[in-house]
């Protein structure tokens, strides 16, 4: 057999706010999980970064959509293309690689229904998947940041992402209590959107909020190392003339206190169903957040002192799901008990 028909293989964490391929062990791919179309036609115009520059600008001939909604597939047909769209870049970044036999891992939330799974696996296997296999966010994560997830002892995951927030208490190979919530990253973007115009009568889009979210996003209006504070500009709702308004960590900290508020409380609920062996587990181990909610500014601290555990933000939080995907894919054999 020649060595055309190799099996490719690659892991996807195919997110709301982000698309992360790995090949080769490799991140090949890390852009935003957005896609350009013509409306006339319907044909993709860009994918990743280059869809997300035309976001908020485009002219009534284009549409920019983010097909991942809360953690699950809103749009399948533009999913379909999205991903069809990062294998294509993929093939040009590797002259190596081509995608008629294509093997895939893909990340889902742990509290998807049977219709999310369907429609993970069939848009995967449009965009040249032949072998499709499928593994819970919160188990990638943990392999992605080290843990041995097959050891009778007990570990918890709270993994912040962009749509959802999964936590998950993991032992022997399963999950044993989880919470699935979606109040993430998304869900902080639209705080921010909603008290700029309540507070500031100023009106800013998803792109801002996440800037601001970034450069002076916080869990805690005291912290050790405080950001600068963040100058905005945008329309006046009311008169639609230009403003620039500078934000402070401690705004943002009051405006995104519902929502933080609301993952400590699924926190709890996991711990509450947490048997009490594995709970002496977690209080010696440890909390480990992922995720790019991880990077919020004093939300280890926060949750440490709410909860009394120890909160640890994993090394590179972003790409952990990724990276324990591309793992599981690489040693499918050991971790076939995982994977759907």
């Amino acid at each position: 057999m020649g060595w055309f028909s190799f099996t490719q293989e690659i892991a996807v964490d195919l997110g709301t706010a982000n698309t992360i391929i790995i090949h080769n062990d490799k991140i090949v791919i890390d852009e935003p999980s957005i896609i350009a179309l013509d409306v006339k036609t319907e044909t993709p115009i860009a994918v990743g970064d280059l869809a997300r520059q035309m976001q908020g600008k485009e002219h009534p001939g284009i549409v920019t959509i983010r097909p991942l909604k809360d953690g699950v597939i809103a749009d399948f047909s533009a999913a379909e293309k999205m991903i069809k769209g990062f294998v294509k870049k993929l093939s040009k970044k590797n002259r190596w690689f081509t995608t008629p036999s294509l093997r895939m891992v893909v990340c889902i939330p742990s509290g998807s229904t049977e219709v999310e799974l369907r429609a993970v696996r069939d848009s995967s296997e449009k965009s040249g998947g032949r072998d499709v296999y499928l593994i819970q966010e919160p188990m990638a994560a943990a392999i992605g940041i080290g843990i041995d997830v097959e050891a009778p002892e007990g570990n918890m995951i709270v993994d912040i992402g962009g749509g959802t927030s999964e936590i998950a208490v993991i032992s022997l190979g399963g999950i044993v209590s989880n919470e699935s919530i979606k109040i993430a990253g998304d869900e902080f973007n639209r705080d921010i959107i909603d008290h700029m115009r309540r507070a500031h009568n100023i009106k800013v889009a998803e792109r801002t909020a996440e800037l601001i979210k970034m450069n002076v996003g916080s869990a805690l209006t005291e912290l050790d190392n405080p950001p600068e504070d963040y100058i905005v500009h945008g329309p006046n709702q009311l008169t639609s003339l230009p403003m620039e308004i500078p934000i402070s960590y401690q705004e943002i900290a009051h405006c995104l206190e519902k929502s933080i508020t609301r993952i400590e409380s699924s926190v709890l609920d996991a711990l509450e169903n947490t048997p009490p062996e594995l709970y002496a587990d977690l209080v010696k181990n440890g909390i480990y957040l992922t995720g790019g909610g991880a990077l919020l500014r004093g939300l280890d601290k926060r949750l440490t002192d709410k909860i009394g555990i120890k909160f640890h933000v994993a090394d590179d939080p972003l790409h952990a799901v990724a990276r324990g995907t591309g793992v599981a894919l690489k040693n499918i054999d050991k971790f076939a008990f995982l994977i759907r």
